[in-house]
């Protein structure tokens, strides 16, 4: 069925949950994985707090520094469920975009993700990663809630 599943992770609790479902769901089959996450880039005109206090080289750094926590924590479940896993990590705006070409070019059969499960106006002011890979992406997505 599946043979190739992209587990994408931000490094948060819920994504945690996504990475071992999409694990043990790929030991069930035998399938490869590739861990993802995505960060964006620096913007020299920013509004998150966060940007504005850095320098493009040391917001760089942090991304690095916290993409590779992620992708290191993400790799330790996988490990874990005796699962061997490939990390990528990618920068860009567009994180969905990022986590549908990845998946396009790396030819996996699903992608897997975590949902917030935010409902109503919360959902459609927030937006979210997930629901624009649900919307744009032709690879089926599983999304753990």
């Amino acid at each position: 069925m599946y043979r190739n599943i992209l587990i994408a992770t931000d490094g948060s609790s819920l994504a945690a949950r996504a990475v071992e479902h999409g694990t043990s769901l790929a030991k069930s089959l035998g399938a490869t994985v590739l861990l993802l996450t995505v960060t964006e880039r620096f913007h020299i005109f920013a509004l998150e707090a966060d940007q504005l206090e850095e320098t493009p080289s040391s917001f760089r750094e942090h991304m690095q520094k916290h993409a590779e926590r992620t992708l290191a924590e993400a790799a330790e479940i996988a490990r874990s469920l005796g699962v061997e896993a490939t990390s990528l990590h990618m920068e860009d705006d567009a994180p969905y975009q990022a986590i549908i070409r990845t998946a396009e070019s790396q030819r996996c059969d699903v992608i897997v993700m975590a949902s917030h499960g935010r409902g109503g106006v919360s959902a459609l002011l927030l937006g979210s990663e997930t629901m624009k890979v649900l919307s744009h992406s032709k690879i089926p997505v599983l999304v753990v809630r």
